[in-house]
């Protein structure tokens, strides 16, 4: 398990930058799987049947919950898609990449 999944979100209410490209790249490399699309952290998970997709997306939205800090999902039958942004900043925060190696440590189980 990362370092990262074992820090905790701090709320943001905007008014700070997001990260910078070298700091999201440098975050980044602590993730499996994660890349960049549209400005956002995302990773498509894929699973055996649909069972296990939501439970899976039902684990994600415990963790979002107990963190407040909620991605989009897109769920199908056999994968789920997962998109982090800070919306209050427009951007990238470390909350996104501890949520990341939060649902990477799910995942791994």
């Amino acid at each position: 398990m990362s370092d990262l999944a074992q820090k905790q979100c701090k709320p943001c209410e905007g008014g700070v930058a997001p990260l910078s490209a070298d700091e999201v790249a440098m975050l980044l490399k602590h993730l499996k799987g994660w890349s960049l699309s549209n400005g956002m952290l995302t990773r498509t998970f894929e699973f055996r049947n649909y069972h296990e997709t939501m439970a899976f997306v039902n684990a994600t939205a415990w963790i979002s919950h107990r963190e407040d800090h909620h991605p989009d999902l897109t769920v199908g039958y056999k994968q789920c898609r997962v998109d982090y942004i800070t919306h209050a900043i427009s951007g990238l925060s470390e909350n996104d990449f501890i949520c990341a190696a939060k649902i990477d440590a799910l995942f791994d189980l």
